[in-house]
């Protein structure tokens, strides 16, 4: 995505692109402007005239934006997760609280833990997930009959991790700055 504001080959993009992978801040300080402050007085000085992020928190809170970056490009997640998404709501999760394992496991205590395994092996089955990610295999390529048999197998803990790891398959925002001349 970065050829769509940066031209150059790849030696160059190594020399000339910091990536901002993380920004995490204590709950304590979240809504107070704190990320958007610490990006805002970090991107300069970054030691590279460009920096870019791919941020799924990106579409729920423009923090990067605020800082002073800009919004180049947001992909679409697979629509067999949104379904999925959709049938994991009806079980009573909440889509944007699914990264949090803590939120994962208190739901599926009172889910019928059958169905939410059944959600996990039909998107597998659809080939719309990283079954090895999902599931943390020891094995490079899992096939779904694999996976759908540890599915099946793994407790509350192991699942509310996988529900997790869901949540990263959604929507992200690729964000771009440009130190001024």
């Amino acid at each position: 995505m970065a050829e769509k504001v940066w031209k150059g080959n790849h030696t160059q993009l190594q020399k000339e692109v910091s990536t901002i992978t993380r920004v995490v801040i204590h709950p304590k300080y979240r809504t107070i402007g704190l990320g958007a402050k610490i990006v805002k007085e970090t991107l300069p000085l970054a030691g590279t005239p460009y920096v870019e992020t791919l941020a799924v928190m990106a579409k729920y809170n423009p923090f990067f934006e605020k800082a002073g970056m800009q919004k180049i490009a947001e992909n679409k997640p697979n629509k067999h997760l949104l379904k999925a998404i959709e049938k994991l709501q009806k079980l009573g999760f909440e889509p944007k609280m699914l990264s949090s394992q803590k939120h994962n496991l208190e739901k599926i205590v009172k889910a019928d833990r059958r169905k939410i395994v059944k959600i996990l092996v039909e998107l597998s089955k659809k080939g719309a997930i990283p079954r090895k990610r999902i599931l943390s295999s020891k094995q490079a390529y899992p096939s779904h009959e694999e996976f759908a048999a540890k599915a099946k197998k793994i407790d509350a803990i192991e699942l509310a991790a996988a529900l997790k790891k869901l949540s990263f398959w959604r929507t992200k925002i690729y964000l771009f700055w440009k130190r001024p001349q």
